[in-house]
């Protein structure tokens, strides 16, 4: 049966590392240094100390079962989860300790992006997973082409609870297969607008690459999408200055190096205003 080595030690959740073995123990970090290779002293306590008692997989599951209500009030979904595995998560440390309920309450939370976290928990992955070949994995509900958004929007939604749940590497996972997906003109404008209503305007990790899209593009795509492109522009500002942002900063770059190539200084930066 297959080994699960998770290290408990790190903060963050990183990718569940599959070996093949004999035994049905799935360990769970390092057992510490050996004191013949220069660990622990002959001390007892600081044996103990120096090597804790090794935690396995098999005691996350042992752990008690939380209830995590997602949804409003009246359409509620309730999922399960071991407590020792969801405190991976600081938010859900921060949560549930102390907690006199074993049951949390979610009412703004996605259920897909909630189930993605879960399985990223137990497995180190979520559907679809990265290929070693660096495209996704699909299935028969998967379109080659993601022509409404919802590949999109899986992802990103992935990347904000993760974000708001404090797990770097799923954030960090999540953003990598946002650029995995093959997506239509519509599909990039969906996207974007759910980016610039769910994250900080300090989060250039998602925003930089939506702003750096649709300025290298929005001369064309513009007109693919039937003036949802301007509505966008109207309703996010930030979106708009921030396309503008990167359009003449690379009108600028192109000016400097034709300028080099000319053999010219640098720009002036004043120039005679028309009047009239």
């Amino acid at each position: 049966m297959a080994e699960v080595r998770i290290n408990p030690e790190t903060d963050e959740l990183g990718d569940v590392e599959m070996q093949a073995g004999e035994d049905d123990v799935v360990e769970v970090g390092e057992t510490g240094a050996d004191p013949a290779d220069g660990g622990a002293g002959d001390d007892p306590a600081e044996g103990e100390a120096a090597n804790p008692a090794r935690v396995t997989f098999v005691d996350y599951l042992k752990s008690p079962i939380v209830e995590l209500a997602i949804g409003p009030s009246g359409s509620q979904t309730v999922l399960f989860a071991h407590r020792g595995l969801l405190t991976r998560s600081p938010w859900f440390e921060q949560n549930i300790t102390g907690a006199t309920s074993s049951r949390i309450d979610l009412p703004d939370t996605d259920l897909e992006a909630m189930s993605c976290f879960l399985e990223y928990l137990y497995t180190g992955e979520y559907f679809p997973a990265k290929l070693p070949n660096g495209v996704l994995a699909s299935d028969a509900t998967t379109p080659a082409i993601d022509e409404s958004g919802a590949q999109l929007l899986k992802h990103a939604k992935v990347y904000t609870l993760a974000e708001k749940l404090g797990v770097t590497a799923l954030k960090s996972l999540s953003h990598s297969k946002i650029h995995l997906v093959t997506s239509s003109a519509s599909a990039e404008l969906t996207y974007a607008r759910y980016v610039y209503s769910h994250t900080s305007r300090t989060d250039t990790t998602i925003r930089r690459p939506v702003a750096s899209f649709w300025g290298q593009r929005s001369h064309v795509l513009r007109h693919e999408t039937e003036g949802s492109f301007r509505e966008m522009c109207l309703e996010y500002p930030e979106f708009a200055f921030d396309v503008l942002s990167f359009v003449l900063d690379a009108e600028e770059k192109r000016m400097k190096v034709r300028k080099q190539a000319d053999g010219e200084g640098e720009p002036k930066s004043a120039r005679k205003r028309a009047r009239g």
